[in-house]
């Protein structure tokens, strides 16, 4: 007798894309990972065109599905100390950093590795359509995951490492010593000058040696291009991170560190 798969979908939102993560939890194995790359930024409404034409045009991301998340992938966010948090100010919160619409609706996610709150914006849209779709699920915004999971997996060590995650676009900085966040911060680059600027201005606010900091790439980078080739001029010890779960990956499909957040998703 075949017993029933349980199975879990992570579905990942930016304006640039979509990825999506079928989990079979039964026997821990990863079934599909698909991305969707987009020629242009989208409005939220071009991006749930794309998002409705993505499922219906793939049966296996129309099978029922035992728990579903959301990952928003964007700029909107803002870590709080969970101390100084007030749900009634969130707004205040995210308009230091980010260009926000008084529409828009803001929600937060509590990072239980180092307490704390992100405060983000999520597109409504996309959630009432997932829900329309899949029935009840979870949301959480990128950087939440990001942070939570390399909190867990570094070891505690007194050096400082450096832990870049690359998109498109943007990429953020992660700075972790003695399993503490000590750094956070989104950037947007559209050369790979832009990109070096950032990261080393980052090193010297936070008195940091490019010639002794380790640092892990996440992310849209490799080997053969130039952010790759850029990086590791300016900074000596440079590596890709290594996969973290013990999860069966089917049918040799390409995975690497490029999806980091999306296999670190599901909980």
């Amino acid at each position: 007798m075949k017993l029933n798969s349980i199975k879990a979908l992570s579905i990942q939102i930016r304006l640039s894309g979509l990825s999506f993560c079928i989990l079979n939890r039964s026997n821990k194995t990863i079934e599909l990972i698909k991305h969707v790359h987009l020629e242009k930024k989208a409005t939220p409404y071009e991006l749930l065109n794309d998002l409705k034409s993505s499922i219906e045009s793939n049966r296996e991301l129309q099978q029922p599905f035992d728990s579903v998340i959301c990952i928003y992938q964007n700029e909107l966010s803002c870590l709080v100390p969970k101390e100084l948090f007030d749900e009634n100010h969130m707004a205040d919160y995210l308009k230091f950093n980010a260009k926000i619409l008084k529409t828009d609706y803001i929600s937060y996610d509590c990072l239980t590795a180092n307490d704390s709150v992100n405060v983000y914006v999520p597109l409504m849209n996309i959630n009432n359509y997932i829900f329309e779709t899949f029935g009840s699920f979870d949301y959480k915004h990128s950087s939440t995951v990001l942070i939570d999971t390399l909190l867990q997996i570094i070891p505690n060590d007194t050096a400082t490492t450096l832990h870049i995650n690359v998109n498109s676009s943007s990429f953020e900085i992660i700075a972790i010593k003695n399993q503490d966040l000590i750094f956070y911060n989104t950037f947007e680059y559209s050369t790979k000058e832009d990109f070096i600027y950032y990261i080393l201005f980052t090193l010297e606010q936070l008195k940091l040696n490019p010639e002794t900091i380790k640092t892990v790439l996440i992310g849209t980078i490799n080997k053969d291009d130039e952010l790759f080739k850029i990086i590791y001029k300016y900074i000596r010890f440079v590596a890709f991170s290594k996969p973290n779960y013990t999860y069966i990956i089917e049918n040799n499909l390409n995975y690497n560190h490029s999806d980091f957040t999306l296999l670190n998703s599901f909980s």
